[in-house]
């Protein structure tokens, strides 16, 4: 268990954190590309990270909630950080 800029105990590693990133992408109509641009990787490597093959970094998670523009906990967590 590691941590996420500002959540101990969230592993960055987490695959439900892809599922996630998926289903904030697809709400807010961005392709693949357009949040992989963001993340510094190729789209490839974002689908992967989505379907949970591969981990994002916290830096990597918290361009995506930018990019989204979510909170961080939209990404890491499945109950809003009040």
């Amino acid at each position: 268990m590691g941590s996420v800029l500002g959540f101990p105990g969230i592993d960055p590693g987490d695959a439900a954190i892809g599922a996630r990133l998926k289903r904030w992408r697809e709400q807010r109509g961005l392709g693949v590309d357009a949040v992989a641009e963001a993340l510094k990787i190729t789209p490839e490597e974002e689908r992967r990270a989505e379907a949970g093959r591969a981990h994002l970094t916290s830096l990597q998670i918290a361009a995506a909630t930018n990019r989204l523009r979510l909170p961080m906990w939209a990404l890491v967590s499945d109950t809003p950080a009040y």
